[in-house]
């Protein structure tokens, strides 16, 4: 930043070779201020400006509105930093991919920070939301730098962070469990809940033996679920078959409930995972604009993967058609026998 202003400072038909850059885009202040000034007057003559401050003190006069410890010596400070005037446009390059590079850290700072407030009425939606901005940003940035070979970042990601788990946590988990054991049918209806999105790995375990048995149409209770979980060898020591009989046991509510919220706190873990491969890639200096845009794209990627079985699972349920031929001649229907579910 004090390159390119002492650049235009010493030379300021320069300006025209700062392209599209923008008082927005310096990271000081008062930096940003006197780009402005230096933007607002018309350049001086040059032969006239080679001869006297005039439009120094000019521009010093304008800035000093919104700098107000801008100083005259400050000024001659940027011209002698600057060590080449004609380099001006590669200074401005710089200065837009730093910029760029701030702006990526904020938005996936903001969506980490979205992704762990736990006072949010609606968390998987604000944090989607806040996906989607940083995606919009993303989209803006790409049409401002030129894509050139080597597009993914250098950094290499952060490593992956156990997913801290409470004991409500691993409660719904259970309860998921043992409700999808007794309510096999509804189980049907999950594809939408991977073993992964579990906080337990042993949990997303024994779903996987819930589910194989209900898509081979096997019997479904807490015996076949235990001889399921054998076949994969999930017994041990600290799985005894008297622990598994008895986390499989007791059902409460119904499975899509407890089902949306595993996969909410895997969307949510994923969200966070995310940003903090953004932010990595945004604090490497090394990484050109067009890798971070390129890296971030593809972690934004990993995220809606989740996101789309996120949608699925609360999509609203829809109901069927009602034919509009005439009901055939016959017995009068039966009524439905109905069981009641205690719903939490």
């Amino acid at each position: 930043e004090q390159a390119l202003l002492g650049a235009l400072l010493l030379e300021p038909a320069r300006l025209a070779d700062t392209g599209t850059l923008e008082a927005s885009h310096f990271d000081n202040h008062t930096h940003a201020a006197l780009f402005t000034a230096i933007r607002a007057l018309p350049p001086p003559d040059l032969n006239d400006h080679a001869k006297d401050t005039t439009w120094l003190n000019a521009v010093l006069k304008q800035a000093r509105a919104h700098a107000p410890g801008l100083s005259a010596t400050y000024l001659h400070v940027l011209i002698q930093f600057c060590p080449r005037p004609k380099h001006a446009a590669a200074y401005a390059s710089m200065i837009h991919a730093d910029n760029a590079r701030r702006i990526l850290r904020g938005h996936a700072e903001r969506l980490a920070a979205t992704a762990t407030d736990l006072a949010l009425p609606n968390p998987a939606a604000t944090t989607l939301a806040a996906a989607d901005a940083l995606s919009r940003v993303l989209d803006d940035l790409a049409g401002q730098f030129t894509p050139h070979p080597g597009s993914l970042p250098r950094t290499p990601p952060p490593a992956a962070v156990t997913r801290a788990c409470n004991d409500e946590d691993l409660d719904e988990e259970r309860l998921l469990l043992a409700t999808a054991t007794a309510y096999p049918a509804d189980v049907q209806q999950m594809r939408w809940l991977s073993a992964e999105d579990f906080t337990l790995p042993l949990h997303g375990a024994l779903w996987q033996c819930v589910t194989a048995l209900v898509h081979r149409s096997d019997m479904v209770d807490p015996v076949t679920v235990l001889g399921e979980a054998q076949h994969r060898g999930l017994l041990t020591d600290t799985l005894t078959p008297r622990d598994l009989m008895a986390l499989i046991s007791t059902p409460a509510g119904s499975p899509e409930y407890w089902g949306e919220r595993v996969l909410q706190r895997a969307l949510l873990a994923r969200a966070h995972e995310v940003a903090d491969r953004i932010t990595t890639y945004a604090d490497d200096p090394a990484n050109t604009p067009h890798q971070l845009i390129t890296g971030s794209r593809r972690a934004l990627a990993d995220l809606n993967s989740l996101r789309t079985r996120w949608n699925r699972a609360t999509a609203p349920a829809r109901t069927p058609a009602r034919s509009a031929s005439a009901p055939r001649a016959g017995p009068p229907p039966r009524p439905a026998i109905t069981t009641s579910r205690t719903h939490r």
